[in-house]
């Protein structure tokens, strides 16, 4: 990476007229960047996801950088890969989905139980695709899984027997997670019921199958979420990752213990996963203000 770097910094020198104090900024931003990249054991930049980005910030607010401070090395990162894409060294950057750091501050959007069991329920007619939509919706909730190794499931993807799912991960990283029971029954009936008629007589080993008995993609499946939320209209922004920071909330909310959740979400820095020990104090404040007599 730290070549890449050296030709962004040229490049802003040389093209864009960067001051001095910019590019000396800029560049002790991203070599602290690239120097936690190595640290995580990744030497293909196309390897880098967002949850490394936002792990890499967790970092820089641990260690007690100012919003300002991390404003301006997200803008550096934000500068790097608009570059990276302009010069076709990445097909997407994982930067798409990260505000500036005042926002980026906020406690990740999370649905309540009762807004998740609304949320679940919206699926509610017997049609191939809608048992097909509930069960997806449900593993998401279940797993914690991203859409990618949602998507990417298999049929030998479950253990029926035993009740658990193997996650493959970033990295090619493998990952045991328990299905649940509601989970477990609405894939056995997808994957009994419906997917042999998706599949329309051909071959496929994805889990997944949209109506041309192909496997589902990550845009065929926001697809579905938008269709559901929509539905469920619940005045709140519902995206594929609102199931994986529900999952890890609500886990935390009843008494899971860290480490377990961050080895569910497959988290290769628990700061990452730290991220939901405030979601969790914010809503015990909440109830605090809103029910105490002196809240």
């Amino acid at each position: 990476m730290h070549h890449l770097i050296d030709d962004y910094l040229n490049y802003m020198a040389v093209e864009k007229g960067a001051s001095r104090n910019t590019i000396d900024g800029y560049s002790r931003d991203l070599n602290r960047y690239a120097a936690f990249i190595d640290s995580r054991k990744i030497r293909d930049v196309r390897r880098i996801g967002t949850e490394e980005v936002i792990s890499y910030l967790a970092r820089l607010r641990d260690e007690g950088l100012a919003a300002n401070s991390v404003n301006r090395a997200l803008a550096a990162l934000r500068g790097f890969y608009k570059y990276l894409l302009r010069e076709k060294k990445l097909e997407s950057a994982p930067m798409a989905h990260i505000e500036l750091a005042r926002v980026w501050m906020h406690l990740p959007d999370v649905l309540s139980r009762e807004e998740m069991g609304f949320l679940l329920a919206q699926p509610d007619s017997a049609t191939p695709a809608a048992l097909r939509d509930a069960a997806m919706l449900e593993l998401m909730y279940a797993t914690g899984i991203r859409v990618s190794e949602l998507v990417g499931l298999t049929l030998n993807s479950i253990n029926w027997h035993v009740g658990y799912l193997v996650a493959l991960g970033k990295g090619g990283k493998e990952r045991i997670v328990p299905l649940g029971r509601t989970a477990y029954e609405r894939v056995k009936r997808y994957l009994e019921q419906v997917r042999p008629l998706m599949l329309r007589g051909g071959q496929c080993n994805c889990l997944f199958l949209n109506r041309s008995g192909k496997g589902m993609t990550r845009q065929g499946f926001w697809k579905i979420v938008k269709k559901y939320a929509g539905r469920a209209n619940m005045g709140k922004k519902v995206h594929p990752h609102t199931f994986r920071h529900s999952f890890a909330t609500h886990l935390l909310e009843g008494g899971a213990d860290l480490r377990s959740v961050q080895i569910m979400l497959g988290h290769a820095d628990i700061s990452t996963t730290q991220i939901y020990t405030h979601v969790t104090r914010e809503r015990l404040k909440e109830v605090h203000r809103k029910y105490h007599p002196r809240g």
